[in-house]
């Protein structure tokens, strides 16, 4: 038994309610157990109880023993002093001077749910509820993945607002920052980023239609031509444009030194991408309105099926050529992730911040389209029975793994929730 337990168990009303009583003899009818509190001060408000002949409402604290009121100093803190019952697992000391009565749950609880929990915390299994999942009714696993994935997005929307403010509440800024951020993946996403704010998309727009500038801009920005071998023609060219544009616009390049090379396939060197990047800007009149009114997933895989420009057929660094030539193509899982983690939870954004509601359906849509990740996370739940059918799954079932399982949140999880019900 824990706190988080016996909180879980009031919260829920998962206790027998008949011949409860305070420990001074008083029977106890549970009315209402109250609002969880998840901020500082009682457990539980807005409770309502009745105690002897009275009923009363307010404020309930949850403890595993009665000592522990004292341990944790509640009888200093004011937020404490209208409690209306001190709900506790044990009493294990008789409290002086409070005003308020004691009930103790411990022989008012199913010990089946206690021990099914304690199953769950020990289990050794990827996930705590591995071998219960077959038991789980589809109604309940469907609607958890759902809410799961707006779960996941709400998260991400808390980190973009920042950025939507950063970017003065322009949309198009914004798409600019998180698209620069997903170029650079799981690696190189924050040097992108900074990339990205350090070069105003206000800038670099004027510049768009002049591929060499925008990739000098990009690069230059990145402070990538700082630490070039400017051996070639080409590199020589970009150095020479970034300079007059640096002093046209006073620009402060990020350091270099963020940006990480080692352990990379080189197709996926930040030079690379960044140049990858460039051509997005170069070839994608008003990509903002055009991510986010397009629904079909063809449209959008076009758009984003980007190739550097000819110079990196030959290099995968600055002024380093190599003798294998080929086009540096932003491959077909790249794109992928960019839609599944950019594109998607974008419309999600500003179809919540611009009330359309048809677009936010629009971005539900676009994953159920799209096949699931792959990934050592996604391939363990196949093997528990629990495969991800399409990209809306796949995001869910990282969700659920990282949000809940791999801390063992069950009390929190609609799965554990289900599988501590039937327990009773």
């Amino acid at each position: 038994m824990n706190e988080y337990l016996l909180q879980y168990l009031w919260k829920h009303a998962l206790f027998t309610p008949h011949s409860l009583k305070t420990t001074d003899g008083e029977p106890v009818t549970v009315i209402r157990p109250g609002k969880h509190n998840q901020h500082a001060g009682p457990d539980f408000l807005e409770s309502s109880i009745k105690i002897g002949t009275t009923t009363w409402v307010g404020n309930v604290e949850i403890h595993l023993r009665t000592s522990d009121w004292l341990k944790h100093q509640h009888e200093k803190n004011p937020n404490y002093q209208n409690l209306i019952l001190h709900v506790v697992y044990e009493d294990d000391f008789t409290l002086a001077g409070c005003n308020f009565p004691t009930l103790e749950l411990k022989s008012n609880l199913p010990q089946s749910i206690i021990s099914r929990y304690g199953n769950l915390m020990s289990a050794p299994d990827f996930v705590p509820c591995a071998q219960h999942l077959p038991d789980i009714t589809d109604i309940v696993w469907n609607s958890w993945l759902e809410r799961l994935l707006a779960e996941r997005w709400e998260e991400k929307q808390e980190e973009w607002m920042q950025l939507w403010k950063s970017a003065g509440q322009d949309w198009r800024s914004m798409l600019y920052y998180c698209l620069a951020a997903n170029f650079g993946f799981h690696t190189n996403k924050e040097p992108f980023l900074q990339l990205a704010l350090s070069l105003p998309l206000s800038i670099l727009t004027k510049h768009r239609n002049n591929l060499l500038q925008a990739e000098a801009l990009l690069l230059g920005q990145a402070g990538l031509l700082q630490v070039a071998d400017q051996s070639d023609d080409y590199t020589i060219e970009l150095e020479k444009e970034y300079h007059f544009l640096r002093r046209k616009y006073d620009l402060l390049p990020i350091n270099p030194m963020l940006w990480k090379f080692m352990r990379m396939r080189p197709a996926n060197f930040p030079t690379i991408r960044i140049a990858q990047f460039a051509m997005l800007i170069h070839t994608a009149l008003d990509l903002f309105s055009k991510m986010m009114d397009i629904k079909e997933l063809d449209t959008l895989y076009k758009m984003l099926n980007i190739q550097a420009s000819a110079y990196w057929n030959t290099h995968f660094r600055l002024g380093h050529a190599v003798v294998d030539k080929k086009g540096k193509r932003l491959g077909k899982q790249a794109v992928h992730n960019i839609l599944i983690n950019t594109v998607a939870p974008m419309q999600y954004f500003y179809a919540k911040m611009q009330g359309k509601d048809s677009l936010h359906e629009n971005s539900w849509q676009l994953l159920t389209k799209m096949a699931p990740e792959q990934n050592a996370i996604l391939k363990r739940w196949a093997e528990v029975g629990k495969p991800a059918k399409d990209a809306v799954q796949s995001q869910a079932l990282l969700q659920l793994y990282h949000g809940y399982c791999s801390s063992k949140q069950c009390l929190k999880c609609a799965i554990g929730h289900q599988l501590l019900r039937s327990a009773k």
